[in-house]
């Protein structure tokens, strides 16, 4: 989340507050909300018609019109292949600069302006299978699955129907050897309809992808359709070569095939070459925004990050606190990868941000719990400091000890959807409390400040295994961040901590940090702001451009080698347009970074004449106020039950009584059988919903890369 006057904030909007504190936005203005609506049915538009030309291309008619299509075509510049290219990519590539535009005029995702009288389903937050292969899915995702599903089964038995109606050309009287090619026909169909999921094999992975922040789906969620289509897939090409390679071994030929070479259609040795430039032009866009995706990240993961602060707590967690540019925008449902090179030069681990971006400009937060080789070793090397070098104001060079980290990210979702429900309840298992610290943060900042806010009723449920993780919640000084929060906001504290059957230490009071050190700022700066999840502007300029480039570089490789020397040959050709991708990518989108780079240094330095005071003091505020000393327990709700687990169906349904017919936002994040069990309790409360009771939104914020 920015802050105001950022350049994320959307256009024509207002904030006003109504005379009992509620902060809301103003509504937009008509120009502004017809324009957002025209580039959304455009792009719905274009995404249908270019779906359902997938799903109908094993049809007849569809094939002669595509047919005709590419026919009619071939004679331009880029040939057929520019004709492929065109119908299979295009529109992924035409909705993307359509998104650049959306996404910076829409800004900020706008809370919503006005409470809702009832309570709604949504597919997305609604859960329907839980213990499949599949783990939790939504109604939304069970629909995009079952598509699929149709769209294979059709297109088998179309296709399977069009080889039956083919074998008749071969005039071959034998049975078996018809069954041959009938297998080999159906192997080559296979083949096509892997080609087809490649197209969207590549769309979920790009993490700072346009598609995904138009969208608002995390990369972390969006992984996992990565991987389904993955495995289908690879299902599909197994069937694909085993149904060639079983007719050419009965048929006694399988060794001439497969030495085969042929420089006009489908070569069998090189198939790799030709396998790899099919799969360029059919799914190039999805790959090239993936290219796009990676390069961008390799020149933000080069830069080194000042280490404000690190901390070790007796729970064996450790905390971070990360220097980061003014500018630099994110949202408490955020996510970073890190590296850290006096531990790894290879090793890149995923951590959920725990501090709101309204906490400080100059600073980001990570809490890390201590699980594996990698995080034993930074507690380990944090500890290590002795205590007459913390918080030296020398620099970093002078002292024996060195903590330098690489940071991938701020990743995650677009919109901070923790602030559209009025009703929230957040579900954590140990580590996972760590996101509802930022959270909690984000929504007393904004309370205390007359932000957009919508949650006025929160009940956090907290499982720990030991009550030396408390500190992780209760090190948040809520009265600090909010005096008299509770007059606007009902705060509900559930924590359970299930091995121990009594309180260890005296009653009420909970374990300290035991190991703290503040170490001085090193001169090489934050955070870089080269990310896909940054400046619209410069992340839309990076796209369009190598766009652009690409398609130039095809025409000039078109103009003055293809065409006059008359290159036919197919695996040239597709490795030609390969080349083409990488270099349009590295010349033309390394143009755009590297002036984004420079302007990013230029407004750095310019803010940092007139903030330079507020970042020495603000840089390190927020840990000198929360992280250093125990929570004054406020007035709120706040028990700590021992030797128990939480029973959610109670939880649940003593909320419901108790808020009536709303949305419940319920958002989990910890081991994958809690999210099992609060999506189980959810569809359960949702499908036994009688009128006047609540609906309950899953939302998990956990992931597994």
């Amino acid at each position: 989340m920015g802050t105001e006057g950022s350049p994320r904030d959307p256009l024509l909007l207002s904030i006003k507050e109504d005379p009992n504190g509620f902060a809301y936005i103003n509504k937009t203005s008509s120009l502004l909300k017809s324009t957002k609506w025209v580039l959304k049915s455009a792009m719905w538009l274009i995404f249908i018609s270019w779906v359902s030309f997938l799903f109908l291309v094993p049809s007849d008619s569809v094939k002669q019109l595509y047919t005709k299509l590419v026919k009619a075509t071939s004679g331009t510049l880029f040939g057929t292949t520019g004709s492929i290219f065109l119908i299979y990519s295009g529109p992924v590539l035409v909705i993307a600069f359509l998104a650049i535009i959306y996404l910076g005029i829409y800004g900020e995702n706008e809370v919503q302006e006005k409470k809702t009288k009832h309570a709604s389903f949504r597919l997305w937050t609604f859960p329907i299978i839980i213990d499949g292969p599949f783990g939790v899915v939504t109604a939304a995702e069970l629909i995009g699955i079952l598509l699929f599903a149709v769209y294979l089964i059709w297109a088998i038995i179309a296709y399977t129907f069009q080889n039956i109606s083919l074998l008749p050309l071969f005039e071959i009287t034998d049975a078996g050897k018809r069954n041959l090619i009938l297998l080999e026909l159906t192997g080559l169909r296979l083949g096509f309809i892997g080609l087809i999921c490649m197209a969207f094999l590549f769309l979920p992975v790009a993490r700072g992808s346009i598609l995904l922040r138009l969208i608002d789906i995390p990369f972390e969620h969006a992984a996992r359709y990565h991987v389904w289509l993955g495995h289908l897939t690879m299902i599909l090409f197994t069937l694909h070569g085993l149904f060639f390679v079983i007719p050419w071994a009965i048929d006694g030929r399988l060794i001439k095939e497969l030495t085969a070479w042929q420089n006009v259609g489908v070569a069998n040795l090189p198939g790799v070459i030709s396998l790899v430039a099919g799969l360029f032009i059919i799914a190039a866009a999805g790959i090239f925004l993936f290219m796009l995706d990676r390069f961008l990240r390799f020149f933000q993961s080069r830069k080194t990050v000042d280490i404000l602060s690190a901390k070790c707590l007796p729970s064996g967690t450790v905390e971070l606190v990360i220097s980061k540019p003014e500018g630099l925008q994110y949202n408490a449902l955020s996510w970073v990868f890190l590296q850290v090179r006096e531990l790894s030069w290879l090793q890149w681990h995923p951590f959920s941000v725990s501090s709101s971006p309204l906490d400080g400009k100059h600073h980001i937060a990570v809490l890390i719990k201590v699980l594996g080789d990698w995080t034993e070793k930074l507690r380990g090397h944090i500890s290590s400091v002795p205590e007459e070098e913390q918080g030296e104001t020398d620099d970093l060079l002078h002292s024996n000890f060195t903590l330098k980290a690489s940071i991938e990210g701020p990743y995650g979702h677009e919109s901070p959807y923790h602030l559209t429900y009025e009703n929230l309840i957040l579900v954590a298992g140990g580590i996972g409390i760590s996101p509802f610290v930022a959270i909690m943060s984000d929504i007393l900042n904004r309370i205390r400040d007359s932000k957009p806010c919508l949650p006025r009723n929160v009940l956090i449920v907290w499982a720990v295994k030991k009550s030396d993780e408390l500190p992780l919640l209760h090190s948040l000084d809520m009265n600090s961040l909010c005096p008299y929060f509770y007059n606007t906001l009902n705060l509900e504290i559930q924590t359970y901590v299930t091995r121990e059957s009594e309180p260890p230490l005296e009653e009420g009071k909970v374990a300290e940090y035991v190991s703290s050190s503040v170490y001085p700022t090193p001169s090489h700066g934050g955070m870089s702001s080269l990310v896909g999840t940054g400046s619209i502007i410069w992340s839309g300029a990076y796209v369009v451009v190598s766009t652009l480039g690409f398609i130039v570089l095809l025409a000039m490789l078109d103009i003055f080698y293809i065409n006059p020397y008359k290159i036919s040959y197919w695996w040239y050709k597709g490795l030609l347009f390969i080349i083409c991708m990488c270099a349009s990518i590295i010349l033309f989108g390394g143009f755009v970074i590297g002036l984004w780079h420079l302007w990013d240094k230029k407004t750095s330095v310019e803010k940092n004449k007139n903030t330079e005071d507020e970042k020495k003091i603000g840089g390190l505020q927020y840990y000198e106020s929360n992280a250093d000393k125990n929570s004054s327990q406020g007035d709120f709700v706040n028990s700590i039950k021992y030797g128990q687990r939480p029973d959610f169906k109670e939880i649940f349904g003593s909320m419901a009584e108790r808020w009536g017919n709303v949305d419940i936002g319920v958002m989990v994040c910890g081991p994958t059988a809690l999210q099992t069990s609060i999506a189980k309790e959810c569809r359960s409360k949702n499908f036994g919903r009688i009128s006047g009771e609540p609906i309950f939104h899953f939302n998990s914020h956990s992931f597994d890369l």
